[in-house]
């Protein structure tokens, strides 16, 4: 069952406009897109050095904020929950082609987005799959690592929290 359309306006520093959710909350996934972690969850367990989605608080529920790792200045690697860095630049991101016009940011933003209830089915559908083939990272923690040894592999672990997977579990 959809929700009524709501407009979502956009107006922070990479993008201006709006966006309408067309489904409920945490609602009406794709059946292969199965995420182990909210947005809110991956916020508050510590992303991107603290440095995605900051000046977007206006745009999504305040309470994914309430314990959220953030950080005021500069990206900072400390509040990641592993403590490393697994993020590439976004230039990487933009030379690779990676992002879309709707979501300038890359995969989470999508993803808060996606989870918010606004769907594309077309990005949904393109950015379902790169989910799905960055599991692959997860073979290589399991054939490397004794379970739940979190000091091993401690950037693939992070760069798959950045994904919603939750590494903690591996």
């Amino acid at each position: 069952m959809s929700c009524e359309r709501k407009k979502i306006e956009i107006n922070d520093s990479m993008q201006k406009g709006y966006y309408y959710l067309t489904e409920p909350i945490n609602s009406n996934f794709d059946e292969e897109f199965k995420p182990e972690l909210t947005p809110k969850q991956m916020l508050e367990l510590g992303v991107f050095g603290g440095k995605y989605l900051n000046d977007c608080t206006d745009e999504f529920p305040s309470s994914w904020y309430e314990n959220a790792k953030l950080s005021s200045g500069k990206k900072d690697i400390s509040l990641n929950y592993f403590q490393v860095d697994a993020s590439q630049p976004l230039k990487t991101w933009e030379l690779k082609g990676w992002l879309h016009p709707a979501d300038p940011r890359g995969w989470f933003q999508w993803y808060c987005r996606y989870y918010y209830g606004r769907r594309l089915p077309e990005e949904d559908s393109r950015q379902i799959k790169r989910w799905k083939a960055f599991r692959r990272h997860i073979g290589a923690i399991k054939k490397n690592c004794e379970p739940r040894d979190l000091s091993c592999r401690k950037k693939q672990r992070q760069a798959l929290l950045h994904w919603a997977y939750d590494s903690r579990n591996i």
